[in-house]
């Protein structure tokens, strides 16, 4: 214990006297949850449309006012089409609604009346909003008008209710979500760097020639850096929760618990890649690609994991923010379910143990001619033992 906490002692300080460890624990958290909270959202759009109307008739200008005053759409009326096809070509509006000049009369007579909606393809999910507005605001319009009597009354009533999210806030998942990305970036970038920098600085030389075991090494570069990392989850569920005022329904202590497990994962990818490495510049580089990217492609914050490939389904069970991201939902949105809390505390628990248990063996005790300091030295390994 006196060889761990000498340790402990010994990385703490290094922690305090390195700004980095400080920027990545509390500044990157900042600055990746504002970017979630301002620059990412999948909520519905307002888009500008083109309306050209063709029918003179009194009650179909009341469907032209009706897509100017919708909240999702802003309007601009057009008399010809090539204009609108300038438009669209120059990205002036995203689409456009053309109703025919015998409109009202298919209405007036019970027939299905026909409308034209352009939409430009090369942004999809805008075109497919196009296409939505429009035929939302025409029906809505339609129930309303003098020609409803002329609706057959439907067979099925459809009542909508959304549940944990009625609002449909897309932030109110992404915020939480950008929790899970952030902290897998500074468990990695952490851990990533610690070993990989003793070996280049000679300083790893020196605590092979002591009574340090293996044991004592992996631990005294897990502890710290935990603590460090528990400190800015703390701070980054204040920045959600009082800041952003991100509904939170779940229980405090199984965040933090299962937040701590989560993190232990990560901190055993970090440490296990600057095992690998022992290059800094190489590590670093490694961290952000094996860290960044997969917690935000198949972690299920931004595609359903459902909805990918099948291998790629499969990758996503060996990615721990898999199952972080699916707890936190569960706690911010549906204010915690144990099945949840369970299952991804198991996944995550195996996961950081298998990471611990590869970090403990891939941690030499003995010397190599290839390491940096020992260039010109002899071939053979030299071990501890031999060293003194």
């Amino acid at each position: 214990m006196k060889i761990l906490l000498a340790l402990i002692k010994k990385e703490i300080k290094q922690i305090l006297r390195d700004p980095s460890s400080i920027v990545i624990a509390f500044i990157l958290p900042i600055i990746s949850i504002t970017i979630y909270m301002y620059g990412i959202n999948l909520d519905s759009v307002k888009i500008t449309m083109g309306i050209k109307n063709d029918d003179n008739s009194p009650e179909v200008a009341t469907l032209v006012k009706s897509f100017g005053h919708s909240k999702y759409v802003n309007s601009i009326n057009f008399d010809n089409m090539e204009d609108i096809k300038t438009a669209i070509l120059s990205s002036k509006i995203k689409g456009a609604v053309v109703i025919p000049n015998d409109f009202s009369t298919k209405l007036a007579r019970g027939q299905k009346a026909d409308l034209l909606v352009i939409t430009d393809g090369s942004e999809v999910n805008t075109a497919n909003y196009v296409q939505s507005y429009a035929n939302m605001i025409s029906n809505q319009w339609l129930n309303t008008s003098k020609y409803k009597k002329n609706l057959s009354k439907p067979l099925i009533n459809i009542e909508n209710r959304t549940w944990y999210n009625p609002d449909l806030n897309s932030h109110h998942f992404i915020v939480p979500g950008s929790i899970a990305i952030t902290m897998t970036l500074i468990g990695i970038l952490l851990t990533s760097l610690v070993i990989a920098r003793e070996w280049e600085r000679g300083t790893m030389e020196a605590l092979l020639s002591t009574k340090v075991r293996a044991i004592h090494i992996v631990l005294g570069k897990y502890i710290p850096y935990f603590i460090l990392g528990m400190l800015s989850t703390a701070f980054n569920m204040f920045l959600c929760v009082c800041i952003f005022q991100v509904p939170f329904r779940g229980s405090y202590f199984m965040f933090f618990l299962i937040s701590g497990i989560f993190l232990f994962t990560s901190l055993g990818i970090g440490l296990m890649i600057s095992t690998a490495l022992k290059n800094q510049f190489m590590a670093s580089m490694v961290s952000i690609s094996v860290g960044f990217m997969p917690a935000l492609m198949l972690s299920g914050l931004m595609f359903p994991i459902n909805s990918m490939p099948t291998f790629f389904q499969y990758l996503t069970m060996i990615i721990p923010p898999r199952y972080y991201i699916s707890f936190i939902e569960s706690e911010f949105m549906a204010g915690g379910v144990n099945e949840i809390r369970l299952a991804n505390a198991f996944y995550l628990t195996l996961l950081g143990s298998l990471l611990f248990a590869g970090v403990y063996k891939k941690t030499q005790m003995r010397l190599e001619t290839s390491c940096p300091s020992l260039e010109g030295g002899p071939k053979s390994l030299i071990s501890r033992r031999g060293n003194d």
